[in-house]
């Protein structure tokens, strides 16, 4: 399942099931087919989301591979990780874009 997070202020972000149910927990929201981040709750997302990639960075933990990775593009790459903070960061951008411009973010309507 894909999540697309919306919002009137800016482009679409679309994230795999385990990625957004992922960054929803670190904000306080339950993940499910449908949601809304309403631009009162922006702070406190950017806020939440910035703490849990700055203690990714702190205790130096191995970034987190998303499951279901591509194994042959991994073989002939290598493993490429990707950290909190790289997952994060477009979430992080749209929510304090939609704070700027008063506008709700949300997915699966």
């Amino acid at each position: 399942m894909l999540y697309e997070f919306k919002s009137k202020a800016t482009g679409s972000v679309v994230m795999t099931q385990p990625v957004a149910e992922r960054l929803l927990k670190i904000i306080g929201k339950d993940p499910g087919p449908t949601g809304i981040i309403v631009p009162e709750q922006m702070p406190a997302a950017i806020a939440a989301l910035q703490a849990a990639v700055e203690a990714e960075r702190r205790q130096g933990a191995e970034p987190a591979e998303a499951p279901g990775g591509d194994e042959e593009e991994e073989a002939r790459e290598g493993r490429r990780a990707i950290t909190l903070a790289q997952r994060a960061w477009p979430l992080i951008d749209m929510l304090e874009a939609a704070a700027a411009a008063d506008k709700p973010v949300t997915w699966g309507v």
